[in-house]
């Protein structure tokens, strides 16, 4: 395919990243060349030396630099607990967050045999090998809110009961500060079924 010059491979490029449809690329594009440039040079170089140095965890299989990712890394951390998420992101926002103290591992994806996606696809037996091996108490399900994310969450949840290994799934439902009358069905169903006490009889 014939360029069509260096600004429009540029706003194509911008393309590629998710939610970004051929305005905002042209938005972005004019931004850096006409206003800042510098930041431009900047973001090349880093995506250059990100793609080139950030690989995956050998345990938890999320994005880093070095052989074991800081999670891992940290004797710190509760390695009797782990926490199954769907991609390096939803680790990333969980630890943010600030209330988990032990560990993960990533699936890179989700069970979903219309789309060919099975347990091979994401490489379950490393997960169940990290199982088998031992020292891990409690799995946190804590997979997307989907058909797709739940049906992942039970299969895992029968991979650690073979292991005697107790498996707890995330709550879902209505948001802090979240009015009831703007929920969705959906979300109140799981707000019903993961209820807990508040008070001790």
């Amino acid at each position: 395919m014939q360029s069509k010059g260096l600004l429009a491979d540029l706003i194509h490029s911008l393309c590629c990243l998710p939610g970004v449809g051929p305005k905002s690329a042209q938005r972005m594009a004019f931004h850096l060349l006409q206003h800042d440039r510098a930041s431009a040079i900047r973001l090349s170089e880093m995506l250059a030396l990100a793609s080139k140095n950030i690989g995956y965890c050998k345990q938890c299989r999320t994005l880093t630099e070095d052989e074991l990712c800081r999670v891992c890394q940290d004797d710190q951390r509760n390695c009797e607990q782990l926490c199954i998420v769907e991609t390096p992101a939803d680790a990333w926002v969980i630890d943010k967050a600030g209330g988990y103290k032990g560990r993960y591992f990533i699936l890179h994806g989700r069970l979903s045999p219309l789309d060919g996606i099975g347990p091979d696809e994401l490489n379950i037996d490393v997960l169940e090998a990290r199982l088998q091996g031992g020292g891990i108490t409690e799995v946190i399900l804590a997979t997307n809110s989907t058909v797709e994310g739940e049906a992942t969450a039970h299969f895992i949840a029968e991979l650690a009961q073979k292991y005697s290994i107790s498996a707890t799934r995330i709550a879902h439902g209505v948001p802090m500060g979240g009015e009831l009358e703007y929920i969705d069905s959906g979300t109140l169903i799981h707000a019903f079924d993961g209820r807990r006490k508040l008070n001790d009889d």
